[in-house]
């Protein structure tokens, strides 16, 4: 009796090691299944990063380009993984990728003046892929990117870079919808590297911004933004590329008739005296070119300085690279409000 008792709790022990063994194969496979899944998707094990494949949608749909009529139409991408070299056309998304602290800019265009924020990228380290309308697509395709991201200066060379990879995303904003599709871009660049946390406190710090303007806009009863260019003049109305200065900032427009157009309508000081606005916002496009700009000399003639914006001292110079080359991105939209709020506070 005492044999079988003996012989029974060895049988136990036996089943019972026997169990936990399984137990411990068992977690070391899931674990294991848990590490290679984390891997494929890009997902870390900690539930960070982004999930991949992933799917990105452009920020719009079609791009036309007013002077020639053509419209150019964008496809979704799906991506298998998280890009690693990437070439940047739209100097708001180069913008937007610096501020979120990603990495992985292999080459920009630099045959147009940087923005002072995006000077960094002048170095040698990431190579010039021609200037903002005319792609160098050999030197592209030597640089062998993930992804290719353009905006709308480069829409006509859509289907010649997705001959180097498929993966070209448009980012760029929208003349009919600037806002929303500026915040389409970062969600973009936001949802692509897993910085959504980074994104939310930097859009955080802009829709601060905007009440503060938004509260100084009210103060004045019109306003007109125009752009200079080699002497002249082009204002730009509400539904226009400058016109969330009105919609977002809360300006009020001194006219509605003004012809929308990217560039503005050709506007005459004579037209700017008989409207009057009482701020007068003026962006360098010749300085953002790299041209010679005499634009205090030229602006604040006979004519202009009869204007009530002159009297009070709000004609108001914007910087040109920042307003006319890298608008669209988080550092430049902040650093806009910023200076609008610095020259009329």
């Amino acid at each position: 009796m005492k044999i079988w008792k003996f012989a029974s709790l060895l049988l136990a022990m036996v089943l019972m090691l026997a169990a936990c063994g399984s137990d411990e194969t068992a977690k070391d496979k899931t674990n294991n299944a848990g590490e290679k899944q984390s891997q494929e998707t890009g997902k870390t094990a900690e539930g960070q990063g982004p999930t991949y494949p992933m799917t990105i949608s452009p920020t719009t749909a079609s791009s036309s380009d007013r002077e020639s009529g053509q419209t150019y139409n964008f496809e979704d991408v799906t991506f298998e993984k998280m890009p690693e070299r990437m070439v940047v056309f739209d100097y708001g998304f180069l913008d937007t990728l610096d501020a979120l602290g990603v990495e992985g800019v292999v080459g920009v265009p630099k045959d147009t003046a940087l923005p002072a924020h995006l000077e960094k990228y002048a170095a040698d380290e990431y190579a010039s892929v021609g200037n903002l309308k005319e792609p160098l697509l050999e030197d592209i395709a030597e640089l062998g990117p993930d992804v290719i991201f353009i905006s709308g200066r480069q829409a006509p060379y859509y289907e010649q870079l997705k001959e180097i990879t498929p993966n070209v995303v448009f980012v760029g904003t929208s003349q009919d919808d600037y806002w929303n599709t500026f915040l389409a871009s970062v969600d973009v660049a936001a949802k692509m590297f897993g910085k959504e946390k980074e994104a939310e406190e930097y859009t955080a710090k802009i829709d601060k911004a905007l009440e503060e303007i938004k509260a100084l806009a009210g103060n004045y009863e019109t306003s007109l933004a125009t752009m200079y260019n080699e002497g002249k003049l082009s204002g730009f109305a509400k539904n226009s590329r400058f016109g969330y200065m009105y919609d977002i900032y809360g300006f009020k427009p001194v006219t509605e008739d003004i012809e929308a157009s990217s560039h503005g309508s050709n506007f005459g000081f004579e037209a700017i005296l008989e409207f009057n606005p009482q701020v007068l916002f003026v962006i360098d496009r010749t300085a953002a070119i790299g041209g010679k700009s005499n634009i205090e000399a030229d602006m604040e003639n006979e004519i202009i300085k009869k204007t009530d914006a002159y009297k009070n001292k709000h004609i108001v110079y914007l910087d040109g690279p920042l307003w006319y080359l890298s608008g669209g991105g988080l550092q430049s939209e902040l650093a806009k409000i910023e200076e609008v709020l610095a020259e009329l506070k």
